[in-house]
């Protein structure tokens, strides 16, 4: 199976939410150097093995200092690492208990190893109501997702936008919720604003590309995907979409649209 498509045991079981874990819980469309939400979800695995490194020197070094714990809970769960990512920002909660950021990296670590109950309970409480936090609302609107809240959840990233309206990855997770419940042609049109917006990252190109290919649009998909993976790569995502396809009997609901 491609890296590019962890399962999730959802509907569209291959999606990746720019805000969660496996819907992957970085709800900032910036890059790794975000002091807020980091995100090494794209390195290959040598920069991954190196920056990895790196960052647990930084942490034994000195374990609680803010910016240093939250890289590396974040390069542990591009890792797959996330009770480790837990461990680590549990050792921190005790000098930064009222820390937002904090939170908000303990509840993305909760949420990569599965524990959604638990997120939601530490997200929710990162969020003051009078003066929420844009980042915030969309981790825990990535977290409902997972649980089959959807509605709930776009209605998160809304209020999100109300704060946050030029941030691509509201409109990627918002387009990403649609596809979960295999409404399609909504999902796209979020995803193709999403990709569109300054911050885009190649994450939100690349769903954007698997919602095209879920649709039977293969030479539109492959184009799309080409323009960031190497060839090998584009054409184990589309062969695995095909699968998905297949697997999921949405064959004859495309050919009927099309129609």
């Amino acid at each position: 199976m491609p890296r590019l498509f962890p399962s999730t045991a959802r509907a569209l079981p291959a999606l990746l939410l720019a805000g969660v874990a496996v819907l992957t819980l970085s709800a900032c469309a910036s890059n790794r150097t975000s002091p807020r939400s980091p995100d090494y979800s794209a390195q290959s695995a040598g920069e991954a093995q190196v920056t990895l490194g790196e960052l647990a020197a930084r942490f034994r070094a000195n374990p609680r200092d803010k910016a240093t714990v939250i890289r590396y809970a974040a390069a542990l769960r591009a890792a797959g690492q996330a009770e480790q990512a837990i461990a680590a920002l549990e050792g921190a909660l005790g000098a930064h208990r009222d820390d937002v950021d904090i939170r908000i990296a303990y509840a993305k670590a909760l949420s990569a190893g599965g524990r959604f109950g638990q997120a939601l309970n530490v997200i929710e409480s990162a969020i003051d109501p009078a003066i929420p936090d844009w980042n915030a609302l969309s981790v825990k609107g990535a977290i409902l997702d997972q649980t089959g809240r959807n509605e709930e959840a776009r209605g998160l990233y809304r209020q999100a936008l109300l704060m946050a309206p030029e941030e691509a990855s509201l409109y990627a997770n918002l387009g990403l919720s649609y596809a979960m419940t295999n409404e399609l042609a909504e999902a796209e049109a979020h995803l193709r604003r999403a990709a569109g917006m300054r911050g885009a990252t190649s994450k939100i190109r690349q769903n954007l590309a698997l919602v095209v290919g879920l649709q039977g649009r293969f030479e539109e998909c492959r184009l799309l995907f080409a323009a960031e993976l190497p060839e090998d790569q584009v054409e184990a995502n589309l062969s695995y979409i095909r699968a998905l396809l297949t697997q999921q009997n949405r064959w004859e609901l495309i050919k009927g649209a099309k129609g």
